[in-house]
């Protein structure tokens, strides 16, 4: 399902391709691609719920805790996030690139992919997708994506 979701981000919001809007369209084209008919099912839920929190009249992660909280994971969250993964979303509420509530749907979104827990890199195109589609979230997305696509000078030792 993740691959389904990051060649969705990749054909038509990085590349600026309009995205087809008719369901059906949509999983013809990804069944042309050569992706599985239930996964695409899944994906596009995937999609619809992370468009759900960020539209929907109920804000289950409207941020209302002091800054300085800390945010103590699940087990379950803890075997899809591993140490690295956590430290990251961390990291990036400090720099202000997350909010509390961005980091909550990103969760949210983590959680429900299936498989193997979550790499660093999937992470970092999770939280570009949960940016991407949350309002007012412009900066911290340019932000993200010089993260992600940002390649280092010279030899890392």
């Amino acid at each position: 399902m993740f691959d389904i979701l990051m060649y969705l981000f990749e054909t038509y919001v990085q590349s600026d391709v309009e995205l087809l809007l008719d369901r059906e369209e949509l999983t013809e084209e990804l069944s042309r691609a050569g992706f599985r008919t239930e996964e695409i099912g899944k994906a596009l839920v995937w999609i619809e719920k992370l468009a759900d929190l960020q539209d929907g009249a109920d804000k289950p992660y409207l941020y209302t805790t002091p800054v300085r909280s800390v945010r103590v994971y699940t087990d379950a969250e803890q075997r899809q996030l591993d140490t690295g993964c956590r430290g990251f979303l961390l990291f990036l509420e400090q720099v202000q690139v997350l909010s509390g509530e961005t980091r909550e749907m990103v969760i949210d979104r983590v959680m429900e992919l299936e498989g193997e827990p979550l790499s660093l890199d999937d992470l970092k195109w999770v939280v570009l997708m949960v940016l991407f589609n949350a309002p007012g979230n412009d900066d911290a997305y340019r932000q993200m994506e010089d993260l992600v696509f940002e390649q280092p000078d010279g030899l890392i030792h």
